[in-house]
């Protein structure tokens, strides 16, 4: 049974505000020990714990808003991952899994173990002995500038594959590839697929996205220019300067998990991305 709830909204849309405020209410007359992302603090009014998500340790996360603040909740917070109910304040909302009017009923059934959980493998990345976060979505290079090229070598398991000229390249997981991956061209992936893929961003060469066994690591030499910027997830960014700048790509060992009922993948992407008015 959860004992402790974390709560993390996004903050510049006030019915998100009055939710979480109303949440963390329903909450703490449960029962539950409540920690409210201190972004908040100021925003809303409420008998809970202020904390930062990366010292907040909750048995479950509630996120209010769209996959951008479950992105930067799956950065941020510490590991292993509770897991997360989203409720959907967002465009599309692809990660989340109810909406507002849903919530309490939602919650009802999360405290009466009335839930299943589906688990989304990430991408660790290193590069000149750094500490980047693992990607839930994407891991994305590119030179930092506008329409700037990349000169790179890709390759599989340390064998050369391939070279290429590309504005920059994104390596996605099963989750990530309805997203950036999806609108430069490349394919989604079935869940029940173990794998990821590299689409490139606007290739000077003829280049498709090619799918990887989860397990393969995948290594990208930069030959030119001496700088590349890599984005993980779209919230974190770190520039890679250097004599032919390198990062590594491999499954990582951490997980995200999140809080399910009975919408599947296929049904997500029917009513929030691919398919929406085709049934």
């Amino acid at each position: 049974m959860f004992k402790s709830v974390g709560l993390v909204a996004r903050y510049d849309k006030r019915s998100a505000l009055k939710l979480a405020e109303e949440l963390s209410k329903y909450l703490a007359n449960k029962g539950l020990e409540v920690y409210i992302e201190d972004t908040l603090k100021g925003k809303i009014k409420t008998q809970g714990e202020f904390s930062s998500l990366k010292t907040m340790k909750a048995d479950f996360i509630v996120t209010i808003g769209g996959d951008g603040t479950i992105l930067r909740t799956c950065i941020a917070m510490p590991k292993p991952e509770p897991p997360i109910l989203a409720i959907n304040m967002g465009v599309r909302g692809f990660l989340t899994e109810v909406e507002p009017k849903d919530a309490f009923a939602a919650l009802e059934k999360t405290m009466r173990g009335e839930y299943k959980i589906e688990k989304c493998f990430k991408l660790a990345v290193t590069t000149n002995g750094l500490t980047i976060p693992d990607a839930l979505n994407d891991v994305v290079i590119s030179a930092g500038e506008p329409a700037k090229i990349l000169y790179m070598e890709i390759f599989k398991d340390d064998k050369h594959i391939l070279k290429c000229q590309a504005d920059g390249l994104i390596l996605s997981t099963q989750t990530g590839s309805t997203g950036y991956s999806l609108s430069a061209g490349g394919p989604v992936l079935d869940k029940e697929l173990d794998a990821f893929v590299l689409t490139p961003i606007c290739a000077l060469t003829v280049f498709r996205s090619i799918v990887f066994p989860a397990d393969t690591k995948v290594t990208v030499k930069v030959i030119r220019p001496q700088k590349m910027l890599v984005l993980i997830d779209g919230n974190y960014r770190q520039i890679i300067t250097g004599k032919e700048p390198t990062f590594t790509v491999t499954r990582s060992k951490n997980v995200s998990s999140f809080i399910r009922f009975k919408a599947d993948f296929y049904s997500r992407l029917r009513s929030r991305l691919l398919f929406k008015g085709m049934g």
